[in-house]
């Protein structure tokens, strides 16, 4: 006991782990591209294919199968205003959106560019 209250000034308090907005938050930051998933969804499957298909491997997230899953799940349409949570791209740390706005920029070419200056993209 003595030695957890010791590390306690160095962890985070309790209620900032539980909160799925700064842990989405923080995955997001960890890597280039990021995409929040269910392992069931066609239009995640497509998207993970189009960052593949690229040449860009993005860190993927599967609701589904993460035991918070459903609290992510919940704050990601809360952030996206929907009722669609998945999938949800992050690059750079940034939220880019669902599939809408990812197809968006590919199309309008200001995708590529996004992942050259996240790092996951040297072409």
């Amino acid at each position: 006991m003595h030695q957890t209250e010791s590390w306690g000034s160095y962890m985070q308090p309790r209620t900032s782990l539980g909160d799925p907005l700064e842990r989405i938050a923080r995955l997001a930051s960890e890597n280039a591209v990021v995409i929040f998933s269910i392992s069931s969804c066609c239009m995640c499957h497509a998207i993970k294919r189009l960052f593949c298909g690229m040449g860009v491997n993005p860190t993927v997230y599967e609701l589904d199968e993460d035991p918070r899953g459903k609290e992510m799940e919940k704050a990601l349409m809360r952030l996206l205003g929907s009722s669609s949570a998945v999938p949800v791209v992050f690059i750079g740390g940034k939220l880019v959106g669902a599939m809408d706005r990812v197809m968006a920029s590919h199309i309008n070419g200001s995708l590529v560019p996004l992942l050259k200056e996240a790092g996951a993209l040297w072409l």
